[in-house]
């Protein structure tokens, strides 16, 4: 129900991007008869693009083609956003300019004078050049989505944090999102830039894979490279349970991850201890009931009085979570938005969207994430890899 539901919103939201912009375009480029005729399939076609690699992800289809559709169809969409973006931006000027000459007009009291053939023309040019600059975004949005992660160096000061792990170095890297467009060349160079950091501990929180074990084990190999003094350790996130959930936890023991599946374990320097906790993705339960988010289980029996890190896939497990205590939560999921106007529009189901935020005593980080999902585009909201790094204070 819940899937048929999203369907639904997400066919009348595309199908309304789709018709806008040949609503702008055609009127413009003054096609008549079966040309606009042929124009309006067109776009169709285009609108029918997207469908095809969701179809393929919901039926679990994998293959060297589905990948190129994924492309095809993610690039499109990408560009879509773009095109839409930049249209309405016009539109809402040109909304603007004609009532403000609608006003002077009024207090003149000149006659309105309309030059069809003149704002066709605008118009038809106009789009010409919006198409133009919408594709130069996405490739620009594309070239920043594939490029290194920035690194975002959090320090984090804690009254109560034992003297032995100050200065202890959490490196964060979640939402790697490996599939149809993140492959193996991706996964080496993101191993290199958390093995660079020299880390004392390390954190996945969340959305590895976007597919089967079968098909991405190669892709997520070089993650058994990565090491440090403390350990690594993974979390759910709501596309392994889209992906197939207790594979990818196999798997991920199998690359040398310990699995915080709403459990915690302590982290020892010097004879001192700080906990660190994981709990399962929020949405977990829907899909695998046993694995149901339970901050209350994760943190059963773990020391009162010892400082507390949690990892949770989603921003919102705070709200459940603070009820158990803890002192810092790392979160991914939301990709910062990944890029106008979905930054906004991510603020809608998630307290927090990206960067560092005081709740009470508590602090709650959401990092970027280090891949990205859906259409391969940033612009302005760069992927992220995280250095916490703990302190007295």
């Amino acid at each position: 129900m819940h899937f048929f539901v999203f369907f639904t919103v997400w066919i009348l939201i595309l199908s309304s991007g789709y018709a806008y912009i040949g609503w702008r375009v055609i009127p413009g480029a003054n096609f008549q008869g079966r040309q606009k005729l042929i124009a309006w399939l067109v776009v169709g076609v285009l609108l029918l693009f997207p469908q095809v690699p969701f179809a393929m992800l919901i039926n679990r289809k994998e293959a060297v083609w589905v990948d190129l559709w994924f492309w095809v169809g993610y690039m499109s969409l990408g560009l879509l956003a773009m095109i839409i973006l930049t249209f309405a931006m016009r539109d809402l000027t040109f909304l603007l300019m004609r009532l403000v000459g609608k006003v002077e007009r009024v207090i003149s009291r000149k006659p309105d004078e309309v030059d069809v053939g003149r704002r066709r023309f605008l118009l038809h040019s106009t789009n010409l050049g919006l198409m133009a600059a919408s594709g130069l975004l996405s490739g620009y949005g594309l070239y920043e989505a594939q490029g290194p992660a920035t690194i975002e160096d959090i320090p984090i000061p804690l009254p109560h944090l034992p003297q032995a792990f100050d200065g202890f170095r959490i490196v964060q890297f979640t939402d790697l999102h490996v599939g149809p467009t993140i492959k193996r060349a991706f996964v080496e160079r993101v191993t290199r830039q958390v093995m660079d950091l020299k880390p004392d501990l390390i954190a996945f929180t969340g959305d590895l894979v976007d597919g089967s074990v079968s098909r991405l084990r190669d892709d997520v190999a070089p993650l058994q490279e990565m090491s440090a003094p403390h350990g690594k350790f993974f979390i759910t996130g709501n596309h392994e349970y889209y992906s197939g959930a207790n594979p990818w936890i196999e798997h991920a023991d199998k690359l040398g991850f310990t699995v915080l599946l709403n459990s915690h374990t302590l982290v020892s320097r010097d004879r001192q201890n700080i906990v660190l906790a994981g709990v399962t993705d929020y949405s977990a339960g829907g899909f695998v009931p046993e694995q149901a988010t339970n901050p209350a289980k994760t943190f059963d029996g773990a020391p009162r009085d010892a400082v507390r890190v949690l990892l949770a896939h989603q921003p919102r497990s705070v709200y459940e979570a603070e009820k158990f205590g803890f002192d810092v939560q790392l979160s991914g999921h939301t990709h910062g938005g990944q890029f106008f106007p979905w930054n906004y529009l991510a603020t809608l189901n998630q307290p927090y969207i990206s960067g560092l935020h005081k709740r009470g005593n508590r602090y709650v980080y959401v990092n970027r994430g280090t891949g990205y999902w859906g259409p391969p585009l940033r612009l302005g909201i760069p992927s992220e890899i995280t250095v916490v790094t703990l302190k007295r204070g």
